[in-house]
């Protein structure tokens, strides 16, 4: 890896005040997040604002927080997916300042660990959900693989992709999750802790993603907007796969049959949720789209809304 020498360029105190919220807000999973509790099954996991399942006039109140619980599940599973190739990428760019500025080699190093932690989280929620809930889920996406994929991806699109879901992780904290009144106590505590961390991580991407904009050739620019896209759309089709197992888990286990046409309503309006959750609110998240329209030509930002255009509809 190239080591990075134009040191007048680093802002070595915003890597330091990351360090300083970094060592402010730590916490531990057992101690801090879950602290000896349960999940309880009569609440909803994910709020209507981000599960949507309030539109599914078809299903019964009982029905729709079953839905909103499933997919929970699959949101914290999705996020200990996410993490791994972060995590791996993290790691990868602190390089650039192992014999450089030592703020921000441990601001990334810090980052990486959390990242680490997180995932290690997310696996305890699974386990947490699997216990609570019907026999038969299944997170059908293998991180490993998926990780693979994604970093073999231009750094540039892979810091953009990091930066998107971070930062509407932040957005779905702040505007959904922390304000659900009818949602578990718990499950909010695991999202309150997992965004006092991420805010931190937030910042780190974006100066990352920025440096490595300001290295790029034109070219090599235009290449990485498309890798972009083909990174989206690869998030997509994550999204129908598990839009449908998680469909099918719950026409098998809530406990009634339905029409063709009221399970097709189902279907449909869980991809449209799970595009919403994970594409949607990033992209109009309005601080990803000050940075990423910085960065890009018109006619990308034209590659780019063509292309986003089924998944927007």
């Amino acid at each position: 890896m190239e080591v990075l020498t134009d040191w007048h360029q680093i802002d070595t105190d915003r890597y330091a005040r990351c360090i300083a919220a970094s060592r402010r807000v730590r916490w531990d999973i057992d101690r801090d997040v879950i602290r000896g509790r349960t999940f309880d099954f009569t609440e909803k996991f994910l709020p209507d604002s981000l599960s949507k399942v309030d539109r599914l006039l078809v299903l019964t109140a009982d029905e729709q927080r079953l839905l909103s619980q499933i997919q929970g599940r699959t949101y914290a599973n999705m996020f200990g997916l996410v993490e791994r190739f972060i995590a791996a990428k993290v790691l990868e760019v602190s390089g650039n300042y192992r014999l450089g500025d030592q703020n921000a080699l441990e601001a990334l190093v810090r980052f990486g660990d959390e990242e680490l932690k997180h995932q290690e989280l997310f696996r305890r929620i699974e386990r947490m959900c699997a216990e609570g809930m019907p026999d038969g889920y299944a997170f059908l996406p293998e991180p490993n693989s998926v990780a693979s994929v994604v970093l073999a991806k231009s750094t540039w699109a892979v810091l953009a992709l990091t930066c998107h879901i971070e930062l509407f992780v932040l957005a779905h904290y702040r505007e959904s999750i922390g304000a659900g009144a009818n949602s578990s106590g718990l499950w909010k505590d695991v999202f309150l802790y997992h965004w006092r961390e991420e805010s931190q991580h937030a910042i780190l991407d974006e100066m990352e993603w920025r440096r490595e904009h300001a290295q790029l050739s034109p070219e090599e620019r235009d290449r990485a907007v498309t890798d972009l896209i083909e990174l989206v759309g690869a998030v997509d089709g994550l999204l129908q796969m598990q839009a449908r197992a998680d469909a099918d888990y719950f026409l098998k286990v809530c406990g009634r049959s339905f029409s063709q046409c009221d399970e097709e309503c189902v279907r449909t309006s869980l991809l449209a949720a799970y595009r919403w959750q994970y594409i949607i609110s990033g992209v109009q998240e309005p601080r990803f789209r000050q940075i990423l329209g910085s960065m890009i030509t018109e006619s990308q930002a034209a590659r780019i809304e063509t292309a986003m255009a089924p998944i927007m509809s």
